[in-house]
């Protein structure tokens, strides 16, 4: 346990340890989609534009992807058609999958475009602009995760010259971001699952100091005079849990926690949650808008 190894670094070894706040990381996701209204990114010089769409993909098909089912960064053409079949064992559209261009994580990209002239000399750098926005999404540069990004329109400049890294980067990662606000962007926050043994007499604490973080209760078997408190608890709630329960049960419970994934953060401490992330980064607390990257 990390306070046990810290007690020991300081009182056994003499070594002093600067520990800070603990630090959750959150993810950024969408609740629904863009279709029909692609989002324009235009490039730092105007000449290229890029137009993207959005959608949440089905969960079984993130939980594939986080499993590795599908692979991992970008696509070879040549395995494009293998890929896009694997995709449509899960019921996505074959046809549109077999245009994958990327997978990060558990966001994909697909170029969902017909006969854009020059397209195919900009691939790799549309997949960075893509790659930027799922390691920083754009409501608090938290990981982005399950979102298709569509491809569906773009105008290039017909030289070459006019269209490389510091143009095309910008202007893709401008329209995922974009793409992403105008999908309705959601908070997901980390759960655990969470295990409390204690005897009868103190579970009524125990079940407090769950349900004030919080914590869902799910099951409380009893076996004897000791009763079991089994349920979730979101990561952001449980620092300083260790004290806590210990009080509430005066020493006498013993729990195990272990990782739950992620679920969508309750929309009324979304602002909240999202200002402090900001803050802590040293972002503005003004969530951005759709403006932002308009231009």
């Amino acid at each position: 346990h990390l306070e046990i190894t810290i007690f020991r670094m300081q009182e056994e070894q003499n070594i002093k340890v600067k520990v800070s706040e603990p630090i959750v990381v959150y993810r950024e996701s969408i609740e629904s989609n863009n279709t029909g209204r692609p989002f324009e990114g235009k490039s730092p010089n105007r000449h290229n534009r890029f137009y993207i769409e959005c959608e949440p993909l089905p969960q079984d098909v993130i939980k594939a992807l986080r499993e590795g089912h599908f692979g991992d960064g970008p696509v070879r053409t040549k395995d494009a058609k293998e890929v896009g079949n694997k995709f449509a064992e899960f019921g996505m559209d074959k046809d549109l999958m077999r245009k994958i261009y990327a997978i990060n994580g558990s966001n994909v990209f697909v170029n969902d475009t017909k006969g854009i002239q020059n397209l195919h000399e900009t691939r790799e750098l549309m997949i960075e602009g893509f790659n930027d926005v799922c390691k920083k999404g754009p409501t608090a540069e938290e990981p982005l995760m399950g979102v298709l990004v569509r491809l569906v329109d773009a105008k290039l400049h017909e030289d070459a010259i006019h269209r490389g890294p510091a143009q095309t980067i910008p202007a893709v990662r401008n329209a995922v971001k974009g793409a992403v606000l105008r999908a309705r962007s959601v908070i997901f926050e980390p759960m655990q699952n969470i295990r409390i043994d204690a005897p009868n007499d103190v579970i009524g604490g125990v079940t407090r100091e769950l349900t004030t973080r919080r914590g869902i209760i799910e099951d409380m078997p009893v076996d004897g005079g000791t009763a079991s408190v089994i349920g979730k608890m979101p990561v952001a709630e449980s620092f300083g849990f260790s004290n806590d329960i210990r009080a509430a049960s005066q020493g006498r419970a013993v729990w195990n926690t272990e990782n739950a994934g992620f679920v969508q953060l309750p929309a009324a401490l979304f602002h909240k949650v999202t200002a402090e992330i900001r803050q802590r980064k040293g972002l503005k607390e003004e969530i951005p808008g759709e403006a932002n990257y308009q231009d």
